[in-house]
């Protein structure tokens, strides 16, 4: 059942640039950046790359390169060595929404999620975070494993 009327409608969310399509392919079927920060720019109503991290960057760059106080969207390529000493890697997609971020952004940035989400095929798990102790490297490697 839709309930699309007339106007725009808030919770269809923002479009998708393409650049934010083609560079999350590069993340998954090149391994061309180890990570890919997306923000919502408001003007042009889609969601845009706004960063990438080389292959050699770590979590901690990736983590620095966050804002302390607003919204993004984010993928990272997380490699890791299983028990069985295996190289292997794991897609995630970040939801950060730190508490202290403007009401408005934190709307925004839920409400456009799911369609975003969708467009990234191939992510293996998901994390929303507030604060930066909800995406720690520990919660993310017992994700992944």
């Amino acid at each position: 059942m839709s309930f699309r009327g007339g106007g725009t409608n808030a919770s269809s969310g923002m479009g998708v640039a393409d650049q934010s399509k083609t560079t999350y392919m590069e993340l998954q079927r090149k391994k061309v950046f180890r990570y890919v920060i997306f923000k919502i720019d408001e003007k042009k109503k889609e969601v845009v790359v706004e960063k990438t991290g080389s292959p050699a960057e770590n979590y901690d760059d990736f983590t620095a390169s966050l804002p302390e106080n607003d919204c993004r969207y984010a993928v990272y390529d997380f490699d890791y060595v299983t028990s069985e000493n295996c190289q292997k890697s794991k897609i995630f997609f970040i939801a950060w929404s730190p508490s202290i971020s403007r009401i408005r952004a934190k709307m925004l940035y839920a409400t456009s999620k799911e369609r975003f989400r969708r467009e990234l095929q191939g992510i293996h798990y998901e994390i929303q975070a507030t604060d930066p102790t909800e995406m720690d490297l520990d919660v993310i490697r017992e994700r992944a494993n």
